[in-house]
């Protein structure tokens, strides 16, 4: 599955990292991929845990 970052939308509330270790945080505090500073990212189709962080994000900064 593709995850997309959408950084505009995201208020750095830190929600999506307590969900899934894929996400991290720029020294801003906005969203961005661990491993990667791109917006969108490759995951397994059964990584329930990004799956989660996606469905939880409140302001919708994350998309599958």
């Amino acid at each position: 599955m593709k995850v997309s970052l959408i950084p505009e939308k995201c208020i750095a509330c830190g929600l999506c990292q307590t969900h899934s270790d894929a996400f991290d945080y720029h020294d801003d505090g906005i969203v961005k991929f661990t491993d990667s500073d791109e917006l969108v990212a490759e995951f397994p189709n059964d990584d329930f845990a990004t799956i989660e962080a996606v469905k939880n994000c409140p302001t919708k900064a994350l998309m599958l």
